[in-house]
């Protein structure tokens, strides 16, 4: 499989070399309100958010109303309730998808989603959705994969609780389906990520071994880990986004509030230029304001044209306007071709000899 070294879309590209992208995942934190999910955007987008990501799903096409012990959720923040439970109080209801996508369009970002299921990628296609996210749980549906595939659209796959068999299912099913623009995310499914379990380096080990670009969907509390991994090549970072914790709701205690996403996102993009490139040029900044600081070699004492050069006429001292001190042996006996004030420095047009070159 030869996949592209980025994805591009809307006028973005992502991937290696580019800054990271960065991800406000709403979930469920709008709390079943509409008027909350757009002032979580709008306070994601002035955070900083590159795009807004919403889940489609209704609890009917993830799971069915039982009561059964499988259906039970027994750990984790959601302990306590059923499957469908959690899906019905965290879902985002399908006719609110259009207004936010529209208004995060006015607002001048991205928008794009999660489906779960046939149905809800239609309704995604039917809204341009640009981008599709594939979540961890779900890298196993594998006719699922192909479907979006099939858009044409890049693709994003993040692969928590995923072994090494099941991310290989997972490409081979979307190449089968035709995309060629994928970006695979490291993920610890843990609601929170203990900061000694998120293991970034798996997250270079993917680029690797798939020949894709990678990112990171992040779960630990805080915001170090994401500008960790963008030193470490993430060009894609997803955090999920509340306005008060205290406020409460599914995904709260792992989310970050705006100013905090402001922090993280600031960071990540800081950590992205500090990378800079492997050149060994000289920067700007070195030329433009240390040149007075480099030594270099100057007459210190006036010399009278025809007259020889000789180690008390000539010093490597600072300011680096001059040759470099390597070349002092050479100039060296050479004689002036000028009269040459005291503080000038030293140029090869000032002397004439076999140390010329």
């Amino acid at each position: 499989m030869e996949w592209r070294s980025y994805i591009e879309f809307e006028g973005r590209r992502i991937g290696q070399g580019e800054s990271p992208f960065v991800v406000a995942e709403l979930s469920g934190n709008h709390n079943g309100n509409f008027e909350r999910a757009i002032e979580l955007a709008d306070a994601a987008i002035d955070a900083g958010a590159d795009a807004i990501k919403l889940q489609t799903y209704t609890p009917d096409t993830m799971t069915i109303k039982c009561d059964a012990k499988p259906f039970q959720i027994q750990k984790g923040p959601w302990a306590g309730r059923n499957l469908y439970e959690l899906y019905e109080w965290a879902h985002t209801p399908w006719d609110w998808h259009a207004p936010i996508f529209e208004h995060v369009k006015k607002r001048g970002c991205c928008c794009f989603s999660t489906p779960f299921d046939k149905t809800s990628l239609e309704l995604l296609e039917g809204l341009e959705c640009p981008i599709y996210k594939i979540a961890s749980f779900e890298i196993v549906d594998l006719e699922l994969i192909k479907a979006v595939a099939a858009t044409g659209k890049p693709m994003v796959i993040s692969t928590g609780m995923s072994s090494h068999d099941e991310i290989s299912d997972a490409l081979e099913s979307a190449y089968a389906g035709g995309c060629r623009s994928l970006v695979l995310l490291h993920c610890v499914s843990g609601y929170p990520t203990p900061v000694e379990e998120i293991n970034v380096q798996s997250m270079a080990r993917l680029g690797e071994e798939f020949n894709v670009p990678v990112g990171l969907s992040d779960h630990t509390l805080g915001t170090l880990v994401p500008t960790i991994a963008t030193s470490m090549g993430a060009c894609f970072i997803e955090k999920h986004v509340t306005l008060n914790r205290a406020d409460g709701g599914p995904d709260a205690g792992f989310s970050l509030e705006p100013d905090e996403f402001s922090e993280m996102a600031a960071a990540a993009r800081t950590a992205w230029r500090v990378l800079g490139s492997a050149d060994m040029q000289l920067r700007p900044v070195c030329e433009d304001e240390t040149r007075p600081f480099r030594r270099s070699l100057f007459f210190v004492q006036s010399v009278k044209a025809g007259e020889t050069i000789t180690s008390e006429m000539v010093r490597s001292i600072r300011p680096g306007d001059g040759l470099a001190p390597k070349h002092l042996k050479q100039i060296l006996g050479d004689k002036a071709v000028k009269d040459i004030p005291r503080g000038t420095p030293v140029d090869w047009e000032l002397v004439e000899g076999s140390g010329v070159v």
